[in-house]
Parts: C-alpha cells; structure tokens; sequence
C-alpha cells in the first residue's frame, strides 16, 4: 500500500501524459487533415483562377481580332463621315441655319446611303451596325454631363412643372394620334420621344427600348430637324409680331419647354434676346420727354429684363426636359415589355435600359462638380463626336425606298404635335406661371 501511494503520483501523472500524447495525435492528424484539404482547395481555386484567366485572355484575343476584322473597317468608315459632318457643321451658313454636328451626321449618312453605300463590301455592316447600337449608348449616358442639379434650381419650379406637363401630354397625344393615322408603333414612338424631350438625342436614346429598324428611326429624326428648324424661325417672328403676351421668365419657359432640339433652343432664344434688347434699348427713347416718369421705379413685382436671360432660362428649361429622358425610357420600357408579354411575343420580364440609370448617375456626379470644366468640356465634345457617330450610322442604313415607304404619315404626327407645342404649350405655360 504504501509503494501505491508513494507511487500514485506518478501513475496519475503518467496517466496525464498518455491522455496528452492521445490528442496530441487526435489534433495532429486533424490539423494535418485540415491543412491537407485547405492546400487541396487553395490549387483547386489557383486552377480555376489559372482557367478563367486563359478564357479572358483568348476572349479578349477572340474580340480583338473580331473587331479588326469585322468592326474595323466599318466603324472606320463612321469615324471617317462623323468627322466629315463635324467639319460642316462648322460651316458659317451650316452654324446660322443653327444645324448640330447630329443633323448634318444623319443627312450625310443618308447622302451616302443612296449614292456610294453599294460599293460598300458587306462585312463592313456590323461595324456600322455597333457605331448605331453600341457607341449610341455610350453617347447617352456622357450626354448627362450637359446638365447639373444647379441649374435644374436655377429656373424654379413653374418651369418643371411645365416640363413634365409638356413631355406627359405630349406622349399620350403621340401615342394617341399615332393611331388614328393606323401608324406602326415603331414610328409612332421615336417621333413623338423626338418632339416631348429633346428631339435627335431623345429618339437616339429610345431606339435601343424601342427597337425599331434603322429607317425609321431616321424618319423619326428627318420629322423632329423639319418641324424643329420650322419653329425655330417662327418663334422669333412671332415675338417680334406680338402675338404672345408673355413675360421674359414665360418667354424662356415657353421656348425651351416646346422647341425639339437643343440647338433650335439656342437659335431661337438668342434672336428672342437680340429683340429683346432691342426693345430695352429703345424704350427709353420712347419716353424720353416723360423725364419724371423715367425717374420712377417701376412697380413692384413687374418682370424686369436681363442681357441673354431668355436665351440662357431657355437653355436650362430645355436641360430639365433632357433629364425626363431617363425615366420616360423607363417607363417606356417596362410597358413595351408588358404588351410583349401579353401578346405572347416575350416572357414579359420587365428590362430596364442600364444606360437610362447611368444617365442619371452621370447627372448627380456632375452636379457635385469634382472634374475640373476643361475635362467636362472634353467629355461634352466627345459625347457630341459619339452622337454624331451614331447618327451618321443610322443615316448610313437609310436607303431612299425605305424612306419613302415610311409615307407621309410620320411627318403628319409631328405637324400634329408641333400644332400642339405651339398652341398648347402657350396655354399650358400661362396656366402655370398663373399657379406659381
């Protein structure tokens, strides 16, 4: 008994280190377990990394060579003509017809089409066809640098009201006329996103959600350049003749919230302005002898005039509806997919154009003014040579039979809803200005 408690101490701790060396082994053998299947995983992922890599890799090769061999030549040729259109829309009588790079793009495109596009070898089509789907997209989304939160504020909230009020009922009494003319729906939309929003750009942007084949597309812009450069002209004139009572502020919304392209906005709110001045200028000669009543102030509240104030609110009222484009499309979208799927044509699934949102994100960033203007500036000329790109390749695809099977009936929508923008859109600004 007493060698078992003398020697209890010792069994008890040989006891100890045989239990230890048993999870010793037990923690060994699974930390090499462990360790074996972590390095097993870490080659198989290596392998896959190793594998996905070759793929982007001959991927990229694959696309390279694709787009020498195939897009080359094609979009070559675009880059060739869009430089073209550039340097004529430069000309002096091309800038006082107030003719974008945009408008030129597509009537050269269209020149080409019917004269020399038949000695253009086949091939060079997709890469006519990528400067008219793929480059278009690009070209809307660094359109959003045009236009910053800023002057959306600027203006106040009459001439958002009028905007939105002019875009919404312009596309219900589009969509509805269309069909009463028994128009494809094709054409019916692209002319009348063309005289809502911002004509050219607006029908560019809706073709990708629309769908629709290249020659009516270019009908839909001939409509919007006709009916646009039309008022353009008539507006000056009709403020020179006094047909409208309007104030400066009224003037300027109801210019830039019913004229169809940018360009015409400017042509048109700068003669308004040169009249306008003109105005100012000989007012105080009419009242000369009144020498008390020049002294006077004016009444409060009464619109007071500034050097280019029409033409600049114009611009910005103009810019307000360039921004609806972005949820128009949207919108557009997630109905033409419904009716796809009701009919049977499509599963239905709502597809929202990406590039619609990455044109409001390009909005808000400009709006927080982190690029230095000599970069925005870059990126604006840029975006204007990628539109004039997809214009011209658009005009490109536009043969003279496919236009004139398009009829008359395009251009009659577009005279309807250029009667309602003159017209109605007179009505509509009054009725709003009266509100606010």
């Amino acid at each position: 008994m007493g060698h078992f408690r003398t020697g209890g101490p010792s069994v008890e701790v040989g006891l100890l280190y045989a239990e230890s060396a048993v999870w010793q082994a037990f923690f060994t053998k699974k930390c090499h377990f462990f360790c074996k299947k972590r390095v097993e995983k870490g080659k198989n992922r290596a392998v896959r990394a190793f594998q996905n890599t070759q793929r982007v890799v001959h991927w990229a090769l694959r696309m390279k060579e694709k787009i020498r061999k195939e897009y080359g030549p094609g979009v070559l040729l675009i880059i060739v003509l869009a430089m073209a259109a550039t340097w004529c829309a430069d000309l002096g009588w091309v800038r006082q017809l107030h003719f974008s790079p945009l408008i030129v793009g597509i009537v050269l495109g269209i020149v080409f089409a019917n004269t020399l596009r038949r000695f253009v070898p086949p091939g060079w089509g997709s890469g006519i066809n990528f400067c008219a789907k793929q480059v278009l997209r690009v070209g809307i989304v660094l359109f959003g640098f045009k236009v910053t939160a800023a002057q959306v504020m600027e203006v106040g909230l009459p001439a958002i009201a009028v905007d939105v009020l002019v875009v919404g009922i312009t596309m219900c009494l589009g969509v509805w006329f269309g069909r009463l003319l028994k128009m494809d729906g094709h054409t019916t939309l692209l002319t009348t996103v063309g005289s809502s929003i911002c004509g050219a750009a607006a029908v560019l942007g809706a073709e990708p959600v629309v769908n629709g084949a290249p020659h009516k597309t270019s009908v839909a812009v001939s409509t919007v350049v006709i009916f646009g450069t039309l008022a353009m002209f008539l507006y000056p004139s009709l403020y020179r003749a006094d047909v409208f009572d309007m104030s400066p502020r009224e003037t300027a919304i109801y210019t830039g919230g019913t004229l169809h392209e940018v360009a015409h906005v400017v042509g048109a709110g700068n003669a308004i302005d040169t009249e306008a001045a003109a105005r100012q200028a000989a007012a105080p000669a009419e009242t000369a002898p009144a020498a008390s009543a020049a002294t006077t102030p004016a009444p409060a509240g009464t619109p007071t005039y500034q050097q280019g104030q029409i033409e600049r609110e114009a611009v910005i009222v103009k810019m307000i509806r360039v921004i609806l484009l972005a949820p128009v499309l949207i919108v557009l979208s997630y109905l033409l997919q419904r009716r796809r799927g009701a009919q049977g044509g499509g599963s239905g699934k709502v597809q929202v154009p990406a590039f619609a949102f990455l044109f409001l994100a390009v909005i808000a960033f400009n709006s927080l003014d982190l690029l230095p203007r000599a970069c925005v500036h870059g990126l604006v000329q840029a975006d204007a040579f990628l539109l004039t790109m997809a214009m011209t390749a658009l005009g490109v695809e536009t043969s003279m039979d496919k236009f004139l099977k398009a009829g008359l009936k395009p251009f009659l929508l577009a005279l309807l809803l250029f009667i309602w923008l003159l017209v109605g859109g007179y009505w509509l600004v009054k009725g709003v200005c009266l509100l606010f």
